[in-house]
């Protein structure tokens, strides 16, 4: 399972799902997908969002054995 830390981040740098969504190219429902756990970013995208928050795709999600 991956855990994210999106919506944390984004709260912190003060954006909505809209903003970013229009950031990094996707659409406002792909963020909220991510951050409730219903999708899985392609590496692009993760690195993408990392970069945005000048963070790191470790910092921003994480895989969870269940």
């Amino acid at each position: 399972m991956l855990k994210t830390r999106l919506k944390e981040f984004r709260a912190r740098h003060n954006l909505k799902q809209e903003e970013l969504a229009q950031l990094v190219g996707v659409r406002r429902e792909t963020i909220g997908n991510l951050e409730n756990g219903r999708y899985n970013p392609s590496l692009k995208l993760a690195l993408d969002i990392a970069q945005v928050f000048q963070t790191t795709v470790e910092e921003l999600f994480e895989f969870v054995d269940q």
